[in-house]
């Protein structure tokens, strides 16, 4: 198969690539070379023969000169919920990323009869029930009460489920990507061809660029082994916080997946693909194990709280369980070593994939 990837010198994108090469696809891969790190990965690239081009996913001409493909995977993002709020980053770029780039590969698809893929996010869902969701605190970690299971919609045991609400306030990165998800299912059923949505939880490995507020488990691990100052923000300032996390090479075997059966119905569709609660760390949990693997590292206390931070975000995949027969390979401790060892051979990595 011919697959056309954005965003593919990115963590994931880099990642899928090297997948989908092993897999024996012709991959051709797009990037704009914007996010520091981004570089590292094109040389490996090219070794495994991936034909990169440097195109700009806001730029319609870029796109139109691309050339065929049969399936497209739309992994280019600016991943940062505080993308366009934080004084760094501007709003309509980060519209034009997330969105503008959205429609011109959709426009792709459509001019070639390709198939789409969209890599979404659990940002997608409201931040009001999750800001207020009553937790327990279970082994220094956030952990939604019996009574809220009982009765948040969307939330079980498990996680949180495609039912859960959507509705704003959900930040501007995640109504971008939540109006990419619309816009590309209409787009799918209108011009007939294939659209999967792939909500991901915290993708993370080795090699994951280091920001904060785009690979926490990365950032984290890499700055406790530097010894970099660390601290826990918000929630009473205990670190309590929690994700999920998976790792890319498990979302390259659900692609796999559904390249075999495009001709799904719509609902089956759109889908949570995440680790789940066997993958879910508090910011605690990790420092310990961090200094379990490393040695003690103080970190701060700031309980004052941050704009769109949440305590605990856990997605229910038992769907892509369902339809696909998908669960997730690659254990939470495994990916934590996986970064500590790319931390350890590369002592400057935070310099170099840090924001300029």
């Amino acid at each position: 198969m011919k697959i056309l990837l954005s965003g593919a010198c990115g963590f994931v994108g880099a990642n899928l690539a090297r997948a989908f090469v092993d897999a024996g696809h012709q991959v051709t891969g797009f990037d704009n070379f914007i996010r520091p790190g981004s570089e590292t990965n094109r040389a490996e690239l090219k070794r495994l023969s991936v034909s990169l081009v440097h195109a700009d996913l806001r730029a319609a001409s870029d796109i139109d000169a691309l050339p065929v493909a049969d399936w497209v995977i739309d992994a280019a993002a600016n991943p940062s919920v505080l993308a366009g709020v934080d004084g760094k980053t501007s709003s309509r770029q980060l519209i034009e990323h997330n969105l503008f780039g959205t429609i011109n590969l959709l426009e792709y698809c459509k001019r070639h009869r390709a198939g789409f893929t969209l890599l979404s996010t659990s940002r997608v869902y409201s931040i009001g029930p999750l800001a207020s969701l009553e937790v327990d605190v279970v082994n220094s970690a956030f952990r939604p009460s019996l009574e809220a299971q009982s009765k948040v919609k969307g939330l079980t045991s498990a996680g949180m489920n495609e039912s859960f609400a959507t509705t704003a306030p959900i930040s501007l990165y995640g109504s971008t990507k939540l109006a990419s998800e619309a816009l590309a299912l209409e787009y799918g059923e209108t011009f007939d061809f294939p659209v999967f949505i792939n909500r991901c939880g915290v993708l993370a490995g080795a090699g994951q660029f280091g920001r904060a507020d785009q690979g926490i488990f990365a950032y984290w691990i890499n700055s406790y082994l530097a010894r970099r100052p660390l601290r826990y923000i918000g929630f009473g300032g205990h670190g309590y916080q929690v994700r999920d996390c998976l790792h890319p090479k498990d979302l390259f075997i659900l692609l796999e997946k559904q390249f075999s059966r495009p001709k799904i119905c719509v609902n089956d569709r759109l889908i949570n693909v995440s680790g789940g609660v066997a993958s879910a760390f508090s910011l605690k949990q990790l420092s310990d194990w961090c200094a379990q693997r490393f040695g003690e590292h103080p970190v701060a206390s700031d309980p004052a709280p941050r704009a769109f931070d949440i305590p605990w975000i856990v997605l229910d995949s038992t769907k892509a369980a369902r339809i696909w027969g998908w669960q997730p390979q690659t254990t939470v401790l495994d990916v934590l070593e996986e970064i500590a060892s790319h931390a350890k051979q590369n002592p400057a990595w935070l310099d170099l994939s840090a924001p300029l």
